[in-house]
């Protein structure tokens, strides 16, 4: 299993329309082989008194592997779900950093 995840700063006071961007876009995942669960999570407030106040956001896909993953950055379904991408800049705080993850240990309740 593998999980992908893109954390965001987003400015402050553009939370709503970071939220309403990703709560309206078309993902595609379930058009992938492989993709089985997607979150879009929410976190604090970081205060710096200056331009870089953000809401920090985090994208969450789990994958039944790192090749299932791999095939959708390739994808057709991939580009479809990222058009327009560039055009959001305005409303972050540099890019998205991406983090990937092999799960080793899963334990459920």
């Amino acid at each position: 299993m593998y999980i992908a995840m893109n954390r965001f700063r987003v400015k402050a006071g553009m939370e709503n329309e970071f939220e309403t961007i990703w709560m309206n876009r078309e993902r595609h995942l379930n058009e992938v082989p492989g993709y089985l669960e997607f979150k879009l999570l929410k976190g604090g407030e970081v205060k710096e008194g200056t331009e870089e106040d953000h809401t920090l956001y985090a994208s969450h896909t789990i994958w039944e592997s790192y090749d299932d993953f791999v095939a959708w950055t390739k994808s057709e379904a991939f580009r479809l779900a990222h058009k327009g991408a560039g055009d959001r800049k305005p409303i972050y705080v540099g890019g998205p950093h991406f983090e990937g993850f092999e799960v080793l240990l899963t334990e459920s309740r």
